[in-house]
């Protein structure tokens, strides 16, 4: 792809001028895409579908605040204050998949490959099989973030002081990752060997899944609210700098001992981070409202949206990785066609 390619010009490459804006019309939580159907989930009641002709439509999900979404590429669900876990499709149809008895917030959602959704209410993690089996788990405090493994049926569960990983299927008893300090998102990554999570303070915590020895990813100046795997697995991107914090997990230590890449660095914080589907270049938003594209092998960067407005709150590209979406806290929303 000649775009990733700045060239040997001095000065950063630009394809704002193929930008499309889009008019969202609100503030955007999340992006994900639907086949060619780009999905902007908002923060309160409504998602906006963009087809590949560029329409709009909106779509009614929640009756309130959109707390937390996931998607596998066939289907985005999301979790509200209406205590809902709703999915949604590339045709605009809703489904309720649950409804809290309790009518609790719904803080978290995480789906499987193979169909099975989690969410989280408070302390309890739920789990419904593709079958439509149900159970659930209690943890010890409120659920900070859920993942899936990637292979077999197993959920990681973050919380206060660490990480319960629980087979719902077994009755074996759940295994409990420890590390102080609140653990409020958590990711496998994509060969299984580690597991990462975003803590409260400015770091990250880590384990290296065959013996559970621990990873400390720490130095961040703010709060790392993002992160994304690369397309091979071997990078771990994230935000909560002013440049790029890449994790090297190539080697079976992972980032034991090795210092991360710093890429992209701007007069302001990385606020998301989304990396491409099949090569190794990620999007970055910043909090000053700029988009970059930029090369995890070298570092070079390609400028997307100009500074100015709010920080970019969601990217993402589509599954071909020929588009990348983008939006900001206040609703100011592209889409550019590579």
């Amino acid at each position: 792809m000649k775009q990733f390619d700045p060239g040997d010009s001095p000065s950063i490459a630009s394809i704002t001028d193929k930008v499309r804006p889009l008019a969202i019309g609100m503030p955007v939580t999340a992006i994900h895409f639907l086949g060619d159907t780009a999905v902007f989930v908002g923060t309160e009641e409504n998602a906006a579908l963009v087809g590949a002709t560029g329409d709009i439509s909106s779509v009614a999900i929640h009756g309130g605040a959109i707390l937390c979404a996931a998607s596998d590429g066939e289907r985005i669900v999301t979790g509200g204050d209406d205590g809902k876990v709703v999915a949604l499709d590339a045709k605009g149809v809703v489904t309720v998949l649950a409804t809290d008895a309790k009518r609790r917030w719904i803080d978290n959602v995480a789906l499987h490959p193979d169909g099975a959704v989690a969410w989280s209410s408070g302390k309890t993690a739920f789990v419904r099989s593709g079958k439509g089996e149900e159970k659930s788990f209690d943890a010890p405090t409120t659920v900070g973030g859920l993942a899936f493994a990637p292979k077999g049926l197993r959920v990681a569960i973050a919380h206060y002081n660490g990480v319960t990983l629980w087979f719902p299927n077994m009755a074996a008893k759940p295994e409990f990752l420890e590390w102080a300090g609140s653990h409020l998102g958590v990711t496998f990554s994509p060969d299984n060997k580690f597991l990462v999570t975003m803590m409260h303070e400015p770091a990250l915590h880590g384990w290296r899944l065959a013996d559970n020895r621990h990873m400390r990813m720490s130095g961040y100046p703010g709060r790392v609210r993002s992160m994304s795997w690369s397309a091979g697995g071997k990078g771990l991107a994230t935000s909560g700098a002013d440049s790029v914090i890449v994790w090297p997990f190539a080697s079976k230590d992972g980032p034991m001992g090795k210092e991360p890449a710093m890429l992209a660095p701007l007069q302001a914080r990385v606020s998301v981070v989304a990396c491409h589907p099949k090569q190794d270049v990620m999007g970055v938003g910043y909090s000053d409202g700029t988009v970059l594209m930029v090369r995890l092998e070298d570092g070079a960067e390609i400028l997307v949206r100009r500074n100015g407005g709010e920080a970019v709150s969601a990217l993402a590209w589509g599954a071909k990785g020929t588009q990348l979406a983008f939006a900001t806290e206040d609703g100011d929303a592209g889409m550019v066609e590579l």
